[in-house]
């Protein structure tokens, strides 16, 4: 953002003789954290707006009172995914997802709304009772994702993540390999046609709410601890094990990589490998990962954090306590992949033997 208002906001101060203390970099962030928290992605052919009123109610997830529907005239979508415009039909178009404008209803008639294409409806979907606020939805998003965009939390919010980004997880095997054992790896797992997310330029793997981990993250892992001999074959074989196909590239993985137990009966889609790809040593790297991305917190435990959440108060240090929820959210998560690590793969089924 710094370097936005330098290129785009600092050159026009000279230029029209303006207050520099209008225009000045802290009202800037000011101006465009306002607009970016109440702009709506109103649908494809208008894409975001500002929409007095709409942004009226606060969010809550899986309990809003209202969705939202928009009314507009669109191009046909070159994928087919839109509805073709040719004979110059209203579309009404689905406006929810990540941001807040929010729909479900997708019959509603637009007669009520005249010929105006930019108008939006409010659905009731939830009785209010008087008095009471009424909410609608701003996506099915985790705390790190409220608290970025719209400055607030949740808690016991059921879409919370952790990102593990790619360079811990490289600076874990690298701790426990040689540099050229991981990028080789690393290379070998990326011509396998597998990818971690993405987000301004920095690639990170999510852990879901209930501990468990991206699917690429294990098949990585996987890759890192195999034998040289079946790694060695997995790369005189890549062309005919590549594939955009996922369940049928890991499990050209599985079976190169010669586990005995696996069996294709039954397997209908990624989740069903996870069973295979959680070896013992990568049970083992998913907890170091998980005290390596707990580590970032610094030196307080989760109870010292979770104490001081509980004695914040909500209202008089807004900011101290919408960042500790997230913190200990997001802690949480880490403790539960480290169950998850625990309770899964070889090492539960020595456990029940003893």
């Amino acid at each position: 953002m710094s370097e936005d208002w330098k290129e785009c906001i600092e050159p026009l101060i000279g230029s029209f003789d303006l207050d520099p203390d209008s225009f000045s970099l802290e009202n800037y962030f000011s101006a465009k954290t306002l607009v970016s928290s109440r702009a709506f992605q109103i649908d494809k052919y208008y894409g975001y707006g500002m929409v007095p009123l709409a942004d009226l109610f606060n969010h809550k997830t899986g309990a809003e009172h209202v969705h939202f529907t928009s009314v507009s005239q669109t191009e046909s979508d070159d994928e087919g995914d839109d509805v073709n415009n040719d004979d110059e039909d209203d579309q009404i178009s689905d406006s929810s997802g990540d941001e807040q404008s929010s729909v479900i209803d997708q019959s509603t008639s637009s007669s009520a709304q005249g010929d105006n294409p930019a108008a939006l409806e409010m659905i009731i979907i939830r009785d209010a009772n008087a008095g009471s606020e009424v909410f609608n939805t701003y996506g099915s998003m985790g705390n790190a994702a409220l608290l970025h965009r719209y400055g607030f939390t949740e808690p016991d919010n059921p879409f919370d993540i952790v990102n593990i980004e790619l360079t811990v997880v490289l600076k874990y095997c690298t701790s426990q390999f040689s540099r050229r054992h991981t990028r080789s790896r690393l290379a070998l797992w990326r011509n396998l046609n597998f990818s971690c997310c993405s987000s301004q330029n920095s690639e990170y793997f999510e852990v879901s709410c209930d501990g468990e981990p991206q699917f690429e993250l294990l098949t990585l892992l996987y890759i890192i601890y195999l034998n040289e001999k079946t790694f060695d074959k997995l790369g005189t074989m890549i062309e005919s094990l590549v594939t955009e196909d996922e369940l049928c590239c890991t499990v050209n993985l599985i079976e190169v990589g010669g586990n005995s137990s696996f069996k294709k009966d039954g397997i209908q889609n990624v989740n069903d490998l996870n069973k295979f790809l959680l070896t013992e040593s990568v049970c083992k790297a998913l907890v170091k990962l998980a005290d390596l991305r707990e580590n970032l917190y610094g030196s307080l435990s989760l109870k010292d954090d979770e104490r001081k959440m509980m004695e914040c108060s909500s209202v008089k240090e807004r900011k101290l306590y919408h960042s500790l929820v997230l913190r200990v959210s997001e802690r949480r998560i880490l403790g539960r992949l480290r169950d998850y690590a625990s309770n899964v793969g070889p090492r539960s089924k020595k456990r029940k033997i003893l």
